[in-house]
């Protein structure tokens, strides 16, 4: 992407990042999406500190990214846990990419700590970037970004 004149200010990157990209947001959606969803859970296996896992699961609720559920133990108050919503969910191949840049480039001797399988077949999971008209693109030179006008439409 070159000097293609549009509007920055309303970068898709930028405000993705500004919700979710911090370590720890990132971090906890990785683990929501292995399955844990109580406070207690997630401080364990991420061992971040109490206040900034506070923080990061309240800043992913307000954004809609997870929702809070109670729950309540016999004999014990009501809880929370912390469920992905759709809005989290479409976040996944997110963080499968930053898996599968992580296992290619910082994996020492090509040795993945975990490998994506599809629940149906058992195959290897993967990442692909596919255009509408169903050709799979080999990466960023296979892609020419198109300026929008506001409103929907395309500049040119």
């Amino acid at each position: 992407m070159s000097e293609a004149p549009w509007d920055r200010s309303r970068c898709s990157v930028a405000g993705t990042l500004a919700v979710v990209g911090e370590k720890w947001s990132l971090l906890v959606l990785r683990e929501a999406f292995l399955g844990v969803r109580r406070f207690a859970e997630f401080q364990r296996v991420l061992g971040a500190p109490r206040a900034v896992l506070t923080d990061r699961l309240t800043r992913l609720v307000d954004e809609g990214i997870l929702r809070r559920v109670p729950y309540q133990a016999e004999g014990e108050r009501q809880r929370h846990e912390y469920r992905l919503t759709q809005k989290g969910i479409d976040l996944h191949p997110t963080l499968v990419a930053l898996m599968a840049w992580g296992d290619k480039y910082l994996a020492e001797d090509g040795d993945v700590p975990v490998e994506l399988r599809h629940r149906d077949c058992g195959e290897p999971v993967h990442l692909s970037l596919v255009c509408d008209a169903g050709h799979e693109l080999s990466g960023a030179r296979d892609v020419l970004p198109v300026p929008r006008v506001p409103g929907g439409g395309t500049d040119g």
